[in-house]
C-alpha cells in the first residue's frame, strides 16, 4: 500500500555552548531595545522563566559575567550602568549581515568589475596593439621586444610604435551609496515595528560594504522633521522619534554628501513607510499629516528630478502597502527615473541587497 510514513521530528543537535546559545538571543534582543543592555537582559530573563533557557549548571548570572569577560558589555565603575562595547556593535552588524544576506566571505578588496577594458587595476591575459594615450605602465615589454625581433630582425634591431603591445586591464567601479532611513513616528504606529527591520538592513549593508567592498562608501541618514547623518556605530541605538516625515531634508543632505564623493556610481536608497508630511521653510516647519499636501509633494518631486540630472538614481523601499501612497511613489520614481519596491518587512533586506549588487555593476558615463 502506497502512502507516507511520518516520524517524530527530531530537531538538529545544537553543539554550541550555553553561552553561545544565549548570546545569539541576546544580540537579537539588542536590535529591538535599541542597544539598551538592561532592557535586553530583562527580556532575556523573562524568556528564561518562560522557556527554561538556563539550568543549574549555567545560570543567567554566569552569562552576564561571561559577557563582561569576553568584552561584549562594560560596566561604569561610578554609577554601575552597563553599556555595549565596540565589539558588541560589530557583532550585531555581522549577525545582521549573516541573517539577511547570508554568510559572505571577506574578500581581499572591493571587486566591482565591469565589461569595459582600459586603464584599471585588474590585469587580464589579453593583449592589443598600442594606441595613442595608453599608459607606459600598460606596455607588455616582453611581447613588444619579441614583435620587434620578428618585424625587423636581430641584426638591425629597432622598436617602433607598431611593435608595441598593451596588456588589457579591467575597470573596477566604485560605488557611493547614501541610505536614508525614515524615523518618523509612523514607523512604530499600528502595532507594527518597522524601524527594527530597517535598522537591521542598514547594519547588514554597512557590514557588507566595509568587509566585501571596502573601496565603496556608505553614508547613513535618518530623517524626521529634519535630517542628519549618523555613524555606523550608532545604528544599534537608532530609535523612532515624535517626528513628521521631511523627505526633502533627507534628499538635500543625501545630494550634498554625494557631491563630495568622487565615485562615478552614486545612488540613494530610501526606506520609508509613508508620505512626506513636513517641510522646513526658513526657521518654520510646514506640516500636514492629513493627505498628500501639494506644497510638500511638489518640492519633493523637484528634488527627485534634480537627482536625475545629477545621475543619482533613487530607489524607494516602501514598507507599507497603503494604496493611496502608490501614486506618489510612482510620480516620484518617474521624476527621478529610479526604482521603487513595495516591500514587506521580511523582504526588505533581500530587495536592497539585490539592487545594490545590480547597481554597482553599472558604469555611469
Amino acid at each position: 500500500m502506497s502512502g507516507y510514513r511520518f516520524f517524530k521530528y527530531q530537531p538538529p543537535e545544537d553543539n554550541r555552548s550555553a553561552f553561545e546559545r544565549l548570546l545569539d538571543i541576546f544580540m537579537q534582543l539588542l536590535s529591538f531595545t535599541a542597544g539598551d543592555v538592561a532592557e535586553a537582559l530583562d527580556w532575556l530573563n523573562q524568556l528564561d522563566r518562560k522557556h527554561g533557557l538556563t539550568n543549574n549548571d549555567y545560570g543567567m548570572g554566569d552569562f552576564i559575567e561571561d559577557l563582561k569577560r569576553n568584552g561584549y558589555i562594560q560596566e561604569n565603575p561610578v554609577n554601575g550602568q552597563i553599556s555595549l562595547t565596540p565589539k558588541s556593535e560589530q557583532t550585531i552588524r555581522r549577525r545582521a549581515l549573516d541573517e539577511i544576506f547570508g554568510k559572505l566571505k571577506k574578500s581581499r578588496q572591493g571587486n566591482h568589475q565591469t565589461n569595459f577594458s582600459g586603464l584599471g587595476d585588474e590585469q587580464t591575459p589579453d593583449r592589443r596593439q598600442y594606441q595613442f594615450g595608453d599608459s607606459l605602465d600598460q606596455i607588455a615589454m616582453t611581447d613588444s621586444m619579441r614583435n620587434a625581433q620578428i618585424n625587423h630582425g636581430i641584426g638591425s634591431f629597432m622598436l617602433t610604435e607598431d611593435d608595441l603591445e598593451v596588456q588589457e586591464n579591467l575597470y573596477k567601479t566604485q560605488t557611493s551609496t547614501v541610505l536614508m532611513i525614515d524615523i518618523s513616528h509612523s514607523m512604530i504606529l499600528y502595532g507594527e515595528d518597522r524601524i527594527t527591520p530597517a535598522k537591521k538592513v542598514a547594519m547588514a549593508l554597512a557590514e557588507l560594504i566595509t568587509t566585501k567592498y571596502p573601496k565603496d562608501t556608505l553614508d547613513i541618514i535618518v530623517f524626521g522633521n529634519d535630517a542628519w547623518q549618523i555613524n555606523i556605530k550608532d545604528l544599534p541605538y537608532l530609535t523612532v522619534g515624535p517626528y513628521h516625515t521631511n523627505t526633502v531634508a533627507g534628499l538635500e543632505l543625501a545630494m550634498d554628501l554625494l557631491r563630495r564623493r568622487k565615485a562615478n556610481n552614486k545612488q540613494i536608497f530610501m526606506i520609508t513607510d509613508g508620505k512626506p508630511t513636513c517641510l522646513k521653510i526658513g526657521a518654520r516647519y510646514y506640516k500636514n499629516s492629513w493627505g498628500l499636501d501639494r506644497k510638500i509633494i511638489n518640492r519633493t518631486l523637484t528634488l527627485a528630478a534634480q537627482c536625475r540630472k545629477l545621475k543619482i538614481p533613487v530607489t524607494t523601499f516602501m514598507i507599507a502597502s497603503d494604496p493611496y501612497l502608490q501614486k506618489f511613489v510612482r510620480d516620484f520614481t518617474q521624476a527621478n527615473q529610479g526604482k521603487a519596491f513595495y516591500s514587506g518587512l521580511d523582504q526588505l533586506g533581500e530587495f536592497i541587497f539585490e539592487d545594490y549588487e545590480r547597481n554597482r555593476r553599472k558604469r555611469v558615463r
